[in-house]
């Protein structure tokens, strides 16, 4: 049973399903990553472990329990994380005030987990007071995987992740990564750079029209010929 699963999933928007029969899921402390070409179904997948689709058949379960009709908000609650592709910061606040704005379900001090975060992301700290809206691509996106931090997630879903950065910036992003699963936290991404990102995976899943294609490690998705054929450059 994994610690978070979104099993035979199926269900898409309006009439039309864009998941079939769909299954993927994580562990604590583990990254599992999902793959495959455009229009495959892979963030639509993602929307619908964290509640933001409604599925006509399967469900979503996190530590056993059946999460299937709770909302997003209600998910975060339960310990989910969730950081999109697009319009994940608030341009206009500072660094450190979309920080608080991610820890709005907490009554306890927040001042320690800001730090962690500054501790991942030193360059965080040292822009704190500056404008999300003036940083670049890949600082956006450290604020954007530290504000989905400030809720103490036992799960973080990054869709998307390394969308638009540098090479280098997202090899930090995935060292970052890595980081954060060893505190124990288990990491569910969708992403492009499907090499890169199963380099680093504990588990893969290849989705292809909305239906998983393979699944397994990520080193054994790394090694499968037909798999680095089809979707890795051969």
């Amino acid at each position: 049973m994994s610690f978070l699963l979104g099993e035979n999933m199926t269900g898409g928007y309006g009439g039309a399903d864009i998941l079939h029969d769909c299954t993927i899921g994580v562990e604590e402390g583990e990254i599992a990553v999902v793959v495959g070409p455009n229009g495959a179904g892979k963030s639509t997948a993602m929307k619908a472990v964290f509640g933001m689709l409604n599925l006509r058949e399967g469900r979503v379960t996190m530590k056993g329990e059946d999460i299937t009709k709770l909302s997003p908000q209600d998910r975060v609650k339960k310990g989910m994380g969730f950081v999109p592709q697009n319009s994940n910061v608030f341009t206009s606040m500072s660094v450190e005030e979309n920080l608080e704005m991610g820890a709005f379900i907490r009554e306890d001090d927040i001042l320690e987990t800001m730090e962690q975060v500054f501790e991942l992301f030193p360059i965080l700290k040292d822009k704190r007071r500056q404008p999300a809206g003036e940083l670049s691509g890949g600082q956006r996106q450290q604020v954007a995987v530290g504000r989905a931090l400030m809720t103490k997630p036992k799960v973080l879903m990054l869709d998307e992740p390394t969308a638009g950065v540098s090479p280098i910036v997202m090899d930090e992003l995935f060292d970052r990564i890595i980081e954060i699963a060893r505190n124990g936290i288990a990491i569910l991404m969708v992403e492009q750079n499907a090499k890169q990102a199963l380099n680093i995976a504990d588990k893969g899943y290849v989705l292809v029209q909305g239906e998983n294609r393979y699944t397994d490690t990520g080193e054994a998705l790394m090694q499968d010929p037909e798999v680095r054929k089809a979707f890795l450059g051969g």
